[in-house]
């Protein structure tokens, strides 16, 4: 911005000749894209010391800036400020657009304002400006922004009978979506599903994958919100025959859950891996590995020579010369070639041999790794390692895969045929 400042100051007589605005608009641009959008509030002082005349454009654009910031009080004030040097001027063509309103309508839905929408509204409609598309949709958003759902489809209403004469208004996938999703909430499932089916043929443009699977999540969401579980594990099903994965904190992983609690677990449609050999309450050494099998390295190693290793184990202990335990190196933090490996390891994360199992495992699932190492009893209790505690062991999330292996191919050697 230092830099834009300092090309508008150099030209300012090519400025003065033409009587433009444009660089100080683009100028208020830059300061909307930097972190600091009231920068755009100068710029336009500097308009009206240079003897200019903001147009539309700059009053638009400094809205925007109040908007980013969060500043709906001032975006209001220019807004007046606005129609007031529109009236004094007689100029029409600095009177409030579409994109000022639509504009207006985002900050105040992310405020939460519904009088204020509903004020912009039916100003809008009571003006003599063309009401596309996009400041239909924007009303819409506006109001479930608010959580105005009759709101959203009175608008949505007015738009598809309008887009019958019109067809530059029919609405895009994204409105049918966001409406969608204030139903799902409620457990609304004839709503989500009637919208679901009326998306395909009377929306415009074409529909994405990420919108097609969102519209099936919708629907799960609103029947597990609706108490039809049957209907929701069908979903679930189709989702996860669909998709490669899922996160659990996404909108079908928080359902997923919701489904896996109320199924129950033989009616789980995730299968989840089954460890009759494993007791939570056991101590972890009873499943460990002792240190010398995990064939640790050691820390001076260069990555490059060590690099298959890490294709095949997801996470490896370093020793150093005295053989302890300094580090563990998981294959996602490998992104040196040249680099030891000492320098891409995390500390160890150590636990004595007599945790219990779950203990360990959720100890691994909060600090997101794959390994933990097992020391002996002590007064030393997740801390970090020292050179006096000797490693027994090490226990990683893979061997839990390994068990659910060797258990599903045990029930399929038992079972007949």
């Amino acid at each position: 911005m230092r830099r834009a400042n300092a090309l508008v100051a150099r030209f300012r007589q090519v400025l003065y000749k033409g009587h433009s605005v444009l660089l100080y608009n683009l100028l208020m641009k830059g300061y909307i894209k930097s972190n600091f959008p009231l920068g755009a509030l100068t710029v336009k002082d500097e308009i009206l010391r240079q003897g200019l005349k903001p147009d539309r454009l700059t009053y638009n654009t400094i809205i925007f800036a109040c908007v980013k910031a969060s500043e709906i009080d001032k975006a209001f004030r220019f807004l007046e400020d606005m129609k007031d040097e529109a009236k004094r001027g007689d100029n029409p063509e600095l009177l409030p657009d579409a994109v000022t309103y639509t504009t207006l309508l985002k900050g105040l839905g992310n405020s939460q304002d519904l009088y204020s929408v509903l004020k912009i509204v039916v100003e809008m409609k009571s003006s003599l400006i063309s009401i596309d598309r996009t400041a239909y949709t924007a009303m819409a958003d506006a109001f479930l922004a608010c959580g105005s759902i009759d709101g959203a489809l009175c608008i949505f209403g007015e738009l598809i009978k309008q887009a019958g004469s019109n067809n530059d208004l029919r609405p895009k996938p994204h409105l049918y979506l966001s409406i969608m999703r204030a139903f799902a909430s409620i457990g609304d499932f004839d709503m989500v599903k009637r919208l679901n089916k009326r998306m395909w043929p009377d929306s415009v443009g074409s529909i994405s994958s990420s919108a097609k699977q969102e519209a099936v999540e919708l629907l799960m969401e609103a029947a597990i919100n609706n108490n039809q579980i049957d209907v929701a594990r069908r979903l679930l099903r189709r989702i996860v025959n669909e998709k490669v994965y899922f996160s659990w904190t996404s909108r079908v992983g928080l359902v997923a859950l919701k489904v896996e609690t109320l199924s129950g677990f033989t009616n789980s449609p995730l299968r989840p891996h089954v460890f009759p050999q494993i007791i939570l309450n056991d101590p972890v050494e009873k499943y460990m590995i002792p240190f010398h099998e995990s064939r640790p390295l050691c820390a001076d190693l260069i990555l490059e020579n060590v690099v298959m290793r890490f294709w095949k184990d997801s996470a490896v202990p370093l020793v150093n010369d005295w053989g302890s335990c300094v580090g563990i190196v998981h294959s996602h933090d490998c992104t040196k070639m040249d680099a030891p490996l000492v320098s891409m390891a995390r500390p160890p994360l150590c636990v004595p041999a007599s945790t219990s199992l779950k203990h360990v495992i959720d100890l691994l699932l909060r600090e997101k790794s794959e390994m933990v190492v097992l020391v002996k009893n002590g007064n030393m209790y997740e801390g970090s390692y020292t050179s006096s505690s000797r490693p027994l062991g090490v226990f990683s999330l893979a061997f839990l895969s390994k068990y659910g292996a060797m258990h599903e191919t045990s029930m399929t050697s038992e079972s007949p045929g």
